[in-house]
């Protein structure tokens, strides 16, 4: 009795040994008596206990964040920039059998191209043309672990931090910019209206009567406000009809 319990604990062990299921995203790098025979899955695989290894490869897409690197630019600014890197395994037997550990490597690799590419930029480029270096990254490591059987979809730069100093510096660059803007705009204004001025006071002169129409509508808008007191210039040309027309009478 003891003799049959004990055989059938055995032959359960040995089935738990051999027995693999494997989900649709995963596959199976089958090594037998330390060779590889292939790549097995998804589904419920049999191996063989002790002469059968089969290593799991997940083949879903990982985002793996690189840490914060202390760089210095092209333009000798030190700066200290992060990244998240997407990549999946797209060649289970390469992953495993080229390289030892596929996603320790990954990381190494991703934080000297990091460095290595940061290193020679400039910072006005790092700031405006992110999308250009994420493309030169994503170029290079996946060219890269492409021996590993890695597939590096994207390469994404989070952050960048300045140092302080290069931070206000920035900041009254961009002041200084904004006032240039606003006396541009300014100007432009005053040459327009001067244009348009010079333009009415064409009008104006041809029709001498278009003035004292002027004179009255600026009064009338002027008397709409509650004051009680409006003080206004006389324009001469219409005091010269008034006095015409007294010397006449004299």
């Amino acid at each position: 009795m003891g003799g049959a319990l004990i055989l059938v604990l055995v032959v359960l062990v040995l089935l738990k040994m051999s027995i693999y299921v494997l989900r649709e995203y995963e596959r199976g790098v089958m090594f037998r008596l330390g060779r590889f025979v292939g790549v097995r899955g998804p589904g419920l695989l049999l191996i063989i206990p002790f002469f059968d290894r089969l290593v799991r490869v997940s083949l879903r897409i990982v985002a793996m964040d690189v840490p914060p690197q202390d760089v210095i630019t092209k333009d000798n600014v030190s700066v200290k920039v992060n990244a998240v890197v997407y990549y999946r395994v797209f060649e289970p037997d390469k992953a495993i059998v080229e390289v030892q550990d596929f996603n320790y490597a990954t990381s190494q690799l991703s934080q000297t191209t990091l460095r290595s590419v940061i290193g020679g930029a400039d910072l006005d480029e790092l700031l405006s043309a992110r999308e250009k270096i994420n493309q030169e990254l994503q170029e290079i490591l996946d060219k890269q672990t492409d021996s590993w059987g890695i597939k590096v979809s994207a390469v994404e730069v989070k952050h960048v931090d300045l140092p302080e100093s290069m931070q206000r510096a920035i900041a009254r660059q961009a002041e200084a910019e904004r006032e240039r803007r606003a006396k541009i705009i300014h100007a432009e204004g005053e040459l327009q209206a001067s244009e348009k001025l010079s333009s009415a006071a064409k009008v104006l002169a041809a029709e001498p009567t278009s003035i004292q129409l002027r004179f009255l509508q600026t009064l009338s808008e002027i008397s709409v406000e509650k004051n009680s007191t409006i003080v206004f210039p006389v324009p001469i040309d219409l005091m010269k009809t008034f006095l015409k027309g007294k010397i006449g009478d004299d």
